[in-house]
């Protein structure tokens, strides 16, 4: 009950501050070389929305956290359509039950193996599914890693992952290594602060319009930063990690940045908002996958990531 109550006061301040209508708007560096379009809220999926990924196998279907940071917290599965070009501009059908997720948050992405990872608030765990999986498979504290309560988000890099905790806006290198039950233990990295209350991660497509210009020798990420209702971009590390004093506006006038995915047909963004509509927002403009057949979500952290990062690659609340 404590995660709603702070979340919902996290929504009250930034609502009163920006007024009722928030409109989301790309930084005007930025406006030439992208675009929104708001998808709106996915039919059949319980308010709040959580993190989301494209599914494994199956482009045309978007799976993303509903009824987030609460007891009922589920995985849903709901197809997408595409417009001439490809790109996703609606949504298919109701939202189906894929897996239950308890208190699932921001983070929802797929990791070595196809095995699909979500991170919870407030109690600051990590779930983990096999393939094939309608509940979690393994279930790591991240507490006690040292990793600050509670998260967050989790996104892959082509060395292993990094996770971040939005209470403490702290984002944390993170190595896998199989437990020989077909999931994963961590172990935990380097670490850096910024501010924002971060929520979901990608890292951009290297040769991205603008992003290349500003410095054609950095890699870069996006955060959907909860609390600053915004989605930033930095430059990112060797361990995939912000660069704080490289933080940009990428899009403001956002109510509940939420989860963030790549579309591995297009590397279209997409990000979801926890509040604020409960809707799904898709930003085109980044770099083209390679004219061979795009990778799927499955094999995206370890693929389509490496191409980002040579090495590498609430809230509320």
């Amino acid at each position: 009950m404590r995660s709603i109550v702070l979340k919902t006061l996290a929504l009250i301040c930034l609502v009163s501050g920006t007024g009722a209508a928030q409109a989301q708007t790309l930084d005007p560096l930025f406006a030439g070389a992208y675009s929104l379009l708001d998808l709106g809220g996915p039919s059949g999926v319980p308010a709040n929305l959580g993190g989301l990924t494209l599914k494994a196998g199956d482009s045309n279907r978007l799976l993303i956290g509903g009824a987030a940071n609460g007891a009922t917290g589920a995985i849903y599965d709901i197809g997408v359509t595409r417009d001439g070009g490809g790109h996703i501009n609606g949504f298919s059908g109701s939202g189906v039950n894929f897996a239950s997720a308890p208190n699932i948050d921001g983070g929802l992405a797929y990791g070595p193996g196809g095995v699909l990872f979500a991170t919870t608030y407030s109690n600051n765990n990590l779930l983990q599914y096999k393939p094939g999986s309608i509940a979690p498979d393994k279930v790591i504290d991240l507490s006690i890693l040292g990793i600050a309560p509670s998260t967050g988000t989790i996104q892959f890099t082509s060395t292993g992952a990094v996770i971040a905790s939005y209470n403490a806006s702290t984002f944390y290198s993170v190595g896998l290594t199989p437990d020989g039950l077909g999931t994963f233990n961590l172990t935990v990295g380097p670490s850096v602060t910024t501010p924002g209350g971060p929520e979901g991660i990608i890292y951009v497509p290297t040769g991205s319009d603008i992003f290349a210009a500003l410095n054609p020798a950095a890699n870069w990420m996006l955060v959907s930063e909860y609390s600053a209702g915004r989605v930033s971009a930095y430059e990112a590390d060797s361990n995939g990690l912000p660069i704080g004093a490289t933080r940009r506006d990428f899009i403001t006038g956002l109510t509940g940045a939420e989860g963030a995915a790549q579309d591995p047909t297009n590397n279209d963004f997409l990000f979801s908002t926890f509040g604020g509509g409960n809707r799904v927002i898709t930003v085109r403009g980044f770099a083209a996958p390679p004219a061979t057949s795009a990778p799927e979500p499955g094999t995206l952290a370890l693929v389509a990531l490496g191409m980002t990062l040579p090495l590498v690659r609430r809230r509320r609340k």
